[in-house]
C-alpha cells in the first residue's frame, strides 16, 4: 500500500482534532502504519516554536516565517522519513492553515506564502486534505466553552470569517485534494463522512 500524506484543516472549534483517533483506528485496521503529528509542532524544535506562535504577539510576517521554520524541521524529521518508508502521515494542520490564518486573516501577501511553500516543501503536498467546515457562529460558540484559549482562539468573529473564506477558497482551487466535511452535523454523521473519505483511499 503506497504511502499517503493526509492533512486535517479547519477553523478553531471545527472539531477536526476529535476525529484523529478514529482516523488512526480506521487506517491501522487496514494494516497501515500511521504517523500522527501536528502543526505547528511535531518535533522538539517545532513544539518550542508552537508555544511562541500560540501565545506571543508578533508581526504577521514573523509569524509566517516561524510557521515555515517549524514546518521545514517537521518535514525533515517526521514527514519525509515516514513517507519514505511507506507509512501514512496524518497531520493536524499543514500549509493550508498558513494560507487561511496568516494570509487570509492577517493580511500577509499570498505570494510570499507561495514562495516559502516552494522553498520549504520542494513540491511536497498532501495527497488528501479533510476540511472540517462549520459556520463562524458555531466555531465561536464551541470555543467559548473550551479550555483556556490561545491567541488565535481569542480572535473576533470577523477574524474567523476570514479564515473560513480563505479555507473554502483553497478547497475550490484544489478540488482534487480537498474533501470538505460538514462538521455542523451530529458527531456520528461527521464520523461517517470522514470514514467515507478514508475508505476511498
Amino acid at each position: 500500500m503506497a504511502a499517503k500524506f493526509i492533512t486535517l484543516e479547519g477553523m478553531d472549534g471545527a472539531g477536526k482534532s476529535t476525529h484523529i483517533p478514529n482516523i488512526i483506528q480506521m487506517l491501522t485496521a487496514r494494516g497501515v502504519e500511521v504517523v500522527s503529528t501536528r502543526e505547528p509542532g511535531g518535533t522538539l524544535l517545532g513544539e518550542k516554536l508552537r508555544a511562541l506562535l500560540l501565545h506571543e504577539s508578533m508581526h504577521p510576517e514573523t509569524e509566517t516565517l516561524l510557521m515555515f521554520a517549524a514546518r521545514r524541521e517537521h518535514i525533515a524529521q517526521v514527514i519525509a522519513p515516514a513517507l519514505a518508508r511507506g507509512a501514512y502521515v496524518l497531520s493536524d494542520r499543514f500549509t493550508d492553515a498558513t494560507y487561511a490564518y496568516q494570509a487570509g486573516a492577517k493580511g500577509v501577501e499570498a505570494d510570499k506564502v507561495v514562495q516559502l511553500e516552494h522553498w520549504v516543501q520542494a513540491g511536497l503536498q498532501p495527497d488528501i486534505t479533510l476540511l472540517f467546515d462549520v459556520p463562524v457562529e458555531v466555531s465561536v460558540a464551541r470555543l467559548s466553552s473550551a479550555r483556556e484559549p490561545d491567541k488565535f482562539e481569542r480572535e473576533s468573529a470577523e477574524f474567523f470569517a476570514k479564515i473560513r473564506a480563505a479555507y473554502l477558497l483553497r478547497a475550490r482551487e484544489n478540488p482534487d485534494r480537498f474533501k470538505v466535511i460538514d462538521a455542523n452535523q451530529p458527531l456520528a454523521e461527521v464520523y461517517k463522512a470522514v470514514e467515507a473519505v478514508i475508505a476511498a483511499l
